[in-house]
């Protein structure tokens, strides 16, 4: 087969030329990443000695390499793997990768946001971006150029966007906690107190309708985990999910579902608020969403009109604007109800709102922390907005979560306690005379 002879001045550098060539000849051959990685190794390594020998000849612009395997290593990593982002994927304390443009960023084990020192290209981000997706059934082109799915063996979240949306390829990864997050995980974590972990233990019996809030990393997909881990067995649970974050083993009867976007054909999408209103008719104890951000938050007051519980997350800075949060986007529905009409549903069926935050920084010697800053029962109100009632508090992160010494109104109260093993009192669970945990 005769090949075109390498660039010269032209090419970038060796690594840019060497993969160029070899993606040629693999495209030619037909050679299949996934499966034929001995024979593209071969072809590296022939790409590899021909622009050596070229060099030596004294070829314009080109340089012989100092370590010709170590190019063949790199060279076969970007091609079947994943290129420069391959050593991150393999780091499990890494949390999140940024990819914008030529540029690679990541949240490490600390919290700290760092640069990826390895030198890439914007081209070959988008094969890394590419080659994730080929094993999901989602797709990133000009017909459709936001994705999300999850990837690396549904260790992790895609999302990512390309022209003319973007500037340039801009993509998130984000990974998934390997182990198994509990409320006693969040003790340890510093999150929670033992104290206000048993009172969420406790409000997880009955079937009670929780919103958990914060900003973007402050741990709110980690706070549902731990409520749902905390389920009865015999509930049944439907899980709910624009992309599946949440692997907390259920009961039996319980069902996670994901959404799915449309296909090349404008057809098959099944939207998260679908979704929602499917569960709705599988008797659910406990409708369960993972984020909350649209028209899906309109059925949330179907279920609770239902007579079943949910939990969901919404990205809020307190806990009173996660309320206000839910109410605009139930109301983005395009429903014929009132603003007040929604406001009066929630009102009466939220029961607590739990409210995280993070560190914008990180201290010396400390990873970032997350923590619980507010749990609020809601009262019932003649008015058309939201009565809230602290029931723990912590004034800023780093300072201890303590019980205000109040509790839910009366009727919520004895719905809890009766759901509760062993006769255990509410007030002994919050004030740690009763320990559950």
């Amino acid at each position: 087969m005769t090949t075109a002879p390498l660039p010269s001045a032209a090419s970038p550098n060796a690594y840019e030329t060497i993969r160029q060539r070899s993606l040629e000849r693999i495209d030619v051959e037909k050679l299949d990443p996934n499966h034929d990685v001995a024979r593209i190794g071969g072809v590296v390594s022939g790409a590899v000695d021909e622009y050596q020998a070229l060099a030596h000849q004294g070829a314009a612009g080109l340089r012989a390499l100092r370590d010709p395997a170590e190019m063949v290593r790199r060279v076969l990593r970007s091609i079947t793997r994943f290129g420069a982002l391959t050593e991150l994927f393999e780091r499990p304390e890494i949390e999140e990768i940024f990819i914008e443009g030529d540029r690679v960023t990541y949240i490490d084990g600390d919290g700290r946001l760092q640069s990826m020192t390895t030198p890439t290209s914007e081209e070959e981000n988008a094969q890394v971006v590419s080659r994730l997706l080929a094993a999901t059934d989602r797709h990133l082109d000009a017909s459709s150029p936001i994705v999300q799915a999850r990837v690396l063996d549904d260790s992790a979240r895609l999302t990512a966007v390309i022209p003319p949306i973007s500037d340039q390829i801009s993509a998130t990864i984000r990974r998934y906690a390997l182990r198994r997050e509990n409320l006693g995980f969040l003790v340890q974590k510093g999150s929670l107190t033992p104290q206000a972990a048993g009172f969420l233990w406790a409000i997880m019996q009955s079937n009670t309708s929780i919103l958990v809030s914060g900003p973007p990393g402050a741990g709110k997909t980690s706070m549902l985990a731990a409520l749902l881990d905390s389920a009865p067995a015999n509930h049944c649970v439907r899980c709910v999910e624009e992309v599946r974050e949440l692997h907390v083993p259920l009961s039996p009867h319980s069902s996670y579902y994901e959404a799915r976007p449309a296909g090349l054909d404008g057809r098959g999408e099944i939207s998260l608020r679908n979704l929602v209103k499917l569960v709705l008719a599988m008797r659910p104890d406990r409708i369960v969403v993972g984020e909350v951000r649209a028209a899906e938050a309109f059925e949330l007051t179907r279920a609770s009109n239902a007579g079943c519980g949910f939990a969901c997350t919404v990205h809020a800075n307190s806990a009173r604007d996660a309320l206000n949060a839910l109410v605009n986007a139930a109301l983005m529905a395009g429903e014929n109800v009132t603003e007040e009409v929604v406001r009066k549903v929630f009102s009466s069926t939220i029961d607590f709102v739990v409210h995280l935050d993070r560190d914008s920084t990180t201290h010396e010697g400390q990873s970032m922390r997350r923590q619980t800053m507010e749990i609020l029962t809601l009262n019932p109100s003649l008015h058309d907005d939201f009565t809230t009632e602290p029931l723990f508090s912590r004034k800023s992160i780093g300072m201890p979560l303590e019980w205000t010494g109040q509790m839910p109104n009366e009727a919520l109260r004895r719905r809890i306690e009766e759901a509760l093993p062993h006769r255990l009192d509410l007030r002994a669970i919050c004030d740690g005379s009763a320990t559950p945990l």
